[in-house]
């Protein structure tokens, strides 16, 4: 960094990663802030600018101020860490202090020492604040530290769990011989060797991604298990919509012996809602009449089982959202991507998975591509083949979106 970098970085003024400091502060205060800008996206402290962005300078000399950095680095982050350090001549004998924290650290969560605990922080804004338990979980799950699917459903038994699409899965699916055991504790072993279930305080009990997959009623446990689907009239979001459902119910469906749907999963359901709120048109095929949807089906399927398997499921508070406006139709996700996945990677066929063991289930009944490339494989080139339209993927700061557009959009 230059001092021209540093010019802009203070002309912008603080925002979530940059952070202006005192170097006359506490060893736990600076700590704090290297904590949230590590379980954020990274960023850079500023030693020696003032909160009206003038610029004070260090106080120490320069091999001093290193030094206590990289001393509170090590000393009182968990795990410690190795920040990059300049000092930058300001002019009028002032050096400013730049501690860069990288993008990728890759052992989320970062926590601060105080006292003689450690707490994990949360860069929010310009804030830097004790994480929730929530948020805690989910910077573990960035790590690939926790795994929230393999988490116990508390209160619920494996009779929760549809007998009917298991006795499906494993019979049809997976072409095991046999049928369902009658023994309950073969039962219970094979939940649990598929990670549908786990046994806890001596009880088998269902499984997040179990109950996402095969529980009767997921709702009721998980209330972020479903799909809002709506469908506006014009191209933003009204109150006045032409329809709004709340679609619950375990991602698989259950099929008949042919492959039939008996009762949808919540990716078919996705499909009717869009089906019964897009307006097809004719065309010939020789001379046969064929009607195309505004959105190619093999699209929709994919993008919605994606945002199903991917999505984070510690975020509590919302569904995975189907949204059709008069000029597009866009699927929601909640949560960021994963550790370093972005869209430019995604459209490249980068291969990821928050949630394995929902992804491989659902790959056995081929709602999401085998091979882990869904977006590049068939989200872009149908509609490429569809309409000349190419997707838009969208990374914000809390949900991942994928944008389909009805037609080709024109230069405004």
């Amino acid at each position: 960094m230059n001092r021209t970098d540093l010019i802009e970085l203070i002309r912008n003024d603080e925002n979530s990663g940059v952070e202006y400091k005192r170097d006359d502060i506490s060893p736990e205060r600076l700590a704090n802030e290297m904590a949230g800008l590590l379980n954020l996206e990274g960023g850079h402290i500023l030693l020696g600018v003032e909160n009206d962005q003038t610029v004070s300078g260090l106080t120490r000399d320069r091999r001093q101020a290193e030094e206590w950095v990289m001393q509170v680095a090590r000393d009182r982050l968990q795990p410690a860490v190795i920040p990059y350090w300049e000092a930058i001549d300001w002019g009028g004998g002032r050096l400013v202090g730049v501690v860069t924290l990288p993008a990728d650290a890759p052992d989320k969560p970062y926590k601060a020492k105080r006292g003689s605990v450690w707490v994990t922080k949360v860069r929010v804004g310009t804030t830097t604040r004790d994480a929730t338990r929530e948020e805690e979980q989910r910077l573990y799950q960035q790590s690939g530290g926790l795994r929230y699917g393999l988490k116990p459903v508390p209160g619920a038994t494996v009779d929760v769990l549809d007998s009917r699409r298991l006795e499906d899965y494993f019979g049809r699916v997976l072409g095991t011989e046999g049928s369902i055991p009658e023994d309950p504790d073969e039962w219970a072993g094979l939940l649990v060797n598929l990670d549908l279930a786990v046994v806890t305080a001596g009880r088998t009990v269902p499984t997040v991604d179990g109950m996402l997959l095969f529980g009767r009623n997921p709702k009721r446990a998980l209330p972020q298990s479903g799909v809002r689907a709506l469908c506006y009239p014009g191209e933003e979001p009204d109150y006045a919509t032409r329809a709004d459902e709340d679609l619950r119910g375990p991602l698989v469906p259950l099929l008949n012996e042919e492959g039939a749907i008996v009762e949808a999963g919540l990716v078919d359901q996705a499909w009717d809602f869009v089906r019964r709120n897009t307006t097809p048109f004719a065309h010939l095929e020789g001379n046969r009449r064929v009607d195309r949807w505004e959105y190619p089906e093999s699209v929709i399927r994919e993008a919605v089982g994606n945002a199903l398997v991917h999505r984070d499921y510690s975020i509590t508070g919302t569904d995975v959202t189907l949204a059709i406006y008069s000029n597009r139709l866009e699927v929601v996700s909640p949560g960021r991507l994963p550790n370093t996945v972005t869209p430019e990677g995604m459209k490249s066929g980068i291969r990821f998975a928050r949630n394995q063991n929902l992804v491989n289930v659902m790959r056995d009944y081929g709602y999401v591509d085998a091979r882990g490339m869904g977006v590049r494989n068939k989200i872009i080139p149908g509609m490429r083949v569809h309409n000349g339209t190419d997707p838009e993927l969208l990374e914000e700061e809390h949900r991942f979106t994928v944008r389909l557009w009805k037609a080709q959009q024109t230069a405004s």
